[in-house]
């Protein structure tokens, strides 16, 4: 025989594959895509609703400490009030202090004029 030469085969088609083993093989692939398509979904759901708890706990905490804040404003507000009638004395003090130092130029302007005479 000559190598060059290729000899042909006859084509035989495969067997017939007995139909009620395909349709439950398709049947059986179908049923593990759709568990695995609702497992996937479930495992989402789940992940939303432990998201939504984290997020509940959040605003709990955010919620206290803003009753916390608000609580330490009002008490900063009572002492801001509390303290109220001293601040004013220092703002008289410090106007007459300033009344004062101008009368004590003043004098000493005229004491110079005086001692100039």
């Amino acid at each position: 025989e000559d190598p060059a030469v290729e000899t042909a085969e006859e084509a035989k088609e495969p067997a017939e594959a007995d139909i009620n083993e395909l349709c439950k093989d398709m049947f059986n692939k179908m049923a593990i895509y759709l568990t695995g398509e609702l497992t996937a979904t479930s495992e989402d759901y789940k992940l939303l609703e432990n998201m939504n708890k984290l997020t509940s706990l959040k605003y709990l905490e955010m919620k206290d400490i803003a009753i916390n804040i608000s609580r330490n404003l009002k008490d900063l507000n009572q002492k801001y009030a509390a303290l109220q009638p001293y601040l004013e004395q220092i703002n008289l003090i410090e106007e007459q202090v300033a009344a004062l130092e101008q009368a004590a130029y003043k004098l000493d302007a005229y004491s110079k004029k005086l001692g100039n005479y």
